[in-house]
Parts: C-alpha cells; sequence; structure tokens
C-alpha cells in the first residue's frame, strides 16, 4: 500500500496533471467494491453500488477536466502508473481485511508496514533516483514532510486499520472521498481559494454517496 500505491501515485504526478490523478484515484471505491463482492467479501447490493458511484461523480464534477486529459497520448505513462497504485492500493486493503483479525497490534503492525516499506523506498529511490541535494532543502518542505509522516501516515494509517477491523472495505474506502472536501475547504481556509457553487455540489454529493453506502435502518424489537 505505501509502496506501490503511494509510491506510484508520486511518480505518476511527475508526467500528469493533478485533476487527473484524483480523478483516476476516485475509481478506487468501485474497484474495491467490485472485487470484495466477487470473492465474497461485501453482498452485491443496489444500496451499496450507488453510493460508490454517487460519491464518485461528486469527485469527477469537480476534476471534470481531467476526462479530457485521458485521451492525451502524453498522459499514457502516468495513467499505468496510477492502475498499477490503485491495484495496490485494493489488494492491500483486501488483505489487512482478510487478517486483520489475527492481530490487535495495530501500532505494532503499522510499525513492520512502515519499516519494511521504508527499506523498500530507499532500495529503489538509490537505484532509480539520482543523487539528493540537501541544499534545496527549506525549514518548509522539512515542516511539511514531517506533517505527513505523523498526519498523513501515522494517524491516518492508524484509523484506516482501525476501521478496517469494523466496516467494510468499500464503506472505508468510500471516506477517501472526503479527503477531497477536506483539501477543498483548508486551501478555502488557508490559502483564501474561492469556494465555488461548484465545489458546494460535489460536496453534497459525496456526503450523499457515502451516507447511502453507510445507512442501515434500525431494527424495531
Amino acid at each position: 500500500m505505501i509502496v506501490v500505491a503511494n509510491g506510484m501515485t508520486t511518480v505518476a504526478e511527475q508526467s500528469i496533471p493533478s485533476g487527473l490523478t484524483s480523478l483516476l484515484n476516485a475509481v478506487n471505491p468501485i474497484i474495491i467494491f467490485l472485487v470484495c463482492v466477487l470473492i465474497g467479501l461485501q453482498r452485491p447490493s443496489l444500496k451499496g453500488f450507488l453510493g460508490v458511484i454517487i460519491g464518485f461523480i461528486g469527485v469527477a464534477f469537480i476534476f471534470r477536466d481531467g476526462f479530457s486529459a485521458l485521451l492525451d497520448p502524453n498522459y499514457k505513462q502516468g495513467i499505468l502508473y496510477i492502475c498499477v497504485a490503485l491495484t495496490g492500493w485494493t489488494i492491500g486493503t483486501i488483505y489487512i481485511k482478510k487478517n486483520n483479525h489475527k492481530s490487535d497490534q495495530i501500532f505494532l503492525d503499522l510499525f513492520y508496514q512502515f519499516a519494511f516499506s521504508a527499506i523498500a523506498q530507499f532500495i529503489l529511490a538509490f537505484i532509480f533516483s539520482g543523487d539528493a541535494d540537501v541544499k534545496s532543502w527549506s525549514t518548509r518542505s522539512l515542516l511539511a514532510v514531517a506533517y505527513l509522516a505523523l498526519f498523513g501516515s501515522v494517524i491516518a494509517f492508524f484509523c484506516f486499520h482501525y476501521a478496517l477491523k469494523r466496516v467494510s472495505p468499500p464503506q472505508v474506502s468510500m471516506l477517501s472521498y472526503f479527503n477531497t472536501i477536506i483539501a477543498l475547504f483548508l486551501g478555502w481556509l488557508i490559502l483564501d481559494e474561492i469556494i465555488t457553487f461548484d465545489i458546494i455540489i460535489a460536496t453534497a454529493l459525496i456526503i450523499f454517496g457515502v451516507f447511502i453506502t453507510n445507512y442501515k435502518k434500525e431494527k424495531r424489537l
């Protein structure tokens, strides 16, 4: 999940627009839902499928310019990298769901995952990347890396593993749609970016899709 999914997404973003990356990553909950149905981890339901589709439409509504980029021949390699990343995330999510009941030590599991991923990433970096220009590193960029290490890795993956113990993979993957909403509204709050009517519509669609996927009727006695 870290090396293949996150790593290949980072590589892909060197050659394709972020809008296209967001659009392709929004397909992930649909893929996870279909795979879970095929292997028996998820019961096929119109509610579940409708929820992930509505959520995808919400993200696609924001990044709809990415559809035209899909046909650009210059982006073929980057799109292939994203497909590999999606495959890695899907396999990792399903594997965790099928095996995490064997251990209650989430932090220890994450330590192993981060440690082996770090070793693999260092090896790949030395093989495929040039020498790092340490002099170009700024305090701001180092603080950004520290923030991502704590909130984007440790806390995020802990919450992800914790949630997978209690709900289905499609339900957890649907919550990734909220990343788009959070990013857009943080941009408005911190960077004075404009919240457009399109963003409000997309936010409503995403929330509605997540609600449909996770809604359960109360059983009356």
